[in-house]
């Protein structure tokens, strides 16, 4: 049973003579923002600041550390297929209302780990919830309302996550105050209490309600009269996956994620233990990055409406790199302020832009799947960054030659955006 409507629509919400001051499609964003940042603010990002902690506490490595949160991206990797099937199947609210109760319990269980056995098992459970009630669920929604202004909406969706990172300072003041583990377990009660009414804000198709792809007014069939008119059909999944387009972007998509996926995992530990900040002082140098990020956000959404999605993201790989050589072989803050701004806008930048070339290239008809799909590839990235930085730094002492093998792989990754260029418009005949 897909979420195809309701019945008892809120007055003034949907309206089928389509008077409705604010299009549906904008609460959706907003919900996508609040969920993003909760994810981001509470674990994500915040997860730097939990591996000193538990480092500190267990002795734990920084590989065994960082390997936890790789397994988490490669859980979304391997089940980005199924999860893709259900979300065009069942409807985007109804994944997202099950991850958001996942990823609650599983903070709270979280906050019992005593073992390496413990730590890797409940991380899991987070990384599942986290799955289910974030990115693709979120993403999928917002195509399937937006097509003109796609870029912008999921440019505003992707500052939720820039959000997040402005929660890091208060995350890591509880951290310190009050523990890790207080900190876990009324995180769980949070994301319950602010996520379950977010994800009900949730809808699939705006066809669902009466409405339109970008709130636009319906066209009336007498007015297109008889003559028939060739239009531009959506690709399914088995169509898509036969392109070298679907393998460019996923294969550019993951290359991107060895920077964002390291600096994630590692920045706060590079900056305490190689660099000699405290914890309070590393936590305000992911603000930074966060403050950027939330206009590069805006910025790609606006951008990416306008001028060549790919030209744009090939561009910001390179930034990726440099910031990240520049952070590497920082001596100075101001290399580390450049980093965090460049590092950050580049991320906000880029973001938004890696579903909406999917979109544009395959149509929102099997998007779900097709961004499923993508997952496995994408995954290598994540999952490969923090651990590969991770085994450098236990070997070497610093984060030196991970962060430099890194940004090299990104900057060769542009080429996968260089060369994905618009697969062959797949046209149906339509009367």
């Amino acid at each position: 049973m897909t979420d195809t409507g309701l019945a008892r629509p809120a007055r003034g919400v949907f309206r089928r003579d389509g008077a409705s001051p604010v299009f549906y499609g904008w609460w959706i964003v907003a919900a996508g923002v609040g969920l993003q940042a909760l994810q981001a603010g509470l674990l994500s990002q915040a997860y730097g600041a939990y591996v000193v902690l538990l480092r500190d506490q267990f002795g734990w490595s920084k590989t065994l550390l960082s390997g936890a949160y790789s397994m988490a991206q490669a859980e979304s990797g391997i089940t980005g297929p199924v999860q893709g099937w259900l979300t065009d199947r069942f409807g985007p609210r109804a994944v997202l209302r099950t991850g958001v109760v996942i990823f609650a319990a599983g903070f709270m269980l979280f906050s019992q780990v005593n073992s390496v056995l413990t730590f890797y098992l409940f991380f899991f459970v987070m990384a599942v919830g986290m799955s289910l009630g974030g990115y693709m669920s979120i993403t999928v929604a917002i195509v399937n309302w937006f097509q003109r202004r796609r870029a912008t909406a999921l440019g505003m969706t992707a500052v939720g996550v820039a959000i997040g990172g402005l929660m890091v300072p208060g995350v890591t003041l509880a951290l310190e105050a009050w523990g890790w583990r207080t900190t876990a377990f009324f995180s769980g009660v949070i994301i319950l209490v602010l996520g379950l009414p977010l994800a009900q804000v949730m809808r699939a198709r705006p066809e669902d309600h009466g409405l339109t792809v970008d709130g636009a007014p319906p066209v009336d069939a007498s007015a297109r009269g008889s003559q028939a008119t060739t239009i531009t059909a959506d690709y399914t999944l088995a169509e898509a996956i036969r392109t070298r387009q679907f393998w460019l972007i996923a294969g550019g998509h993951g290359a991107a994620l060895l920077v964002v996926g390291a600096v994630t995992v590692h920045l706060v530990s590079h900056l305490h233990d190689n660099l000699g900040y405290s914890l309070g002082a590393a936590s305000l140098v992911v603000t930074v990055l966060t403050f950027a990020q939330v206009g590069g956000g805006i910025a790609g959404g606006w951008l990416g409406d306008r001028f060549s999605k790919r030209a744009i993201t090939a561009s910001c790989m390179f930034v990726h790199a440099g910031a990240l050589l520049m952070v590497a072989n920082a001596t100075a803050t101001w290399m580390v302020l450049v980093f965090a701004v460049a590092h950050g806008m580049a991320w906000g930048i880029r973001g938004p832009l890696m579903a909406a070339i999917r979109a544009d290239y395959f149509g929102r008809s099997d998007f779900g799947k097709i961004l499923g799909a993508s997952q496995p590839v994408i995954m290598i990235g994540l999952t490969g960054g923090p651990i590969l930085a991770g085994i450098l730094a236990d070997r070497t002492g610093s984060y030196e030659a991970g962060f430099t093998v890194l940004a090299v792989l990104a900057a060769l990754g542009s080429t996968f955006f260089i060369f994905s260029t618009p697969p062959r418009r797949k046209l149906a005949r339509a009367s």
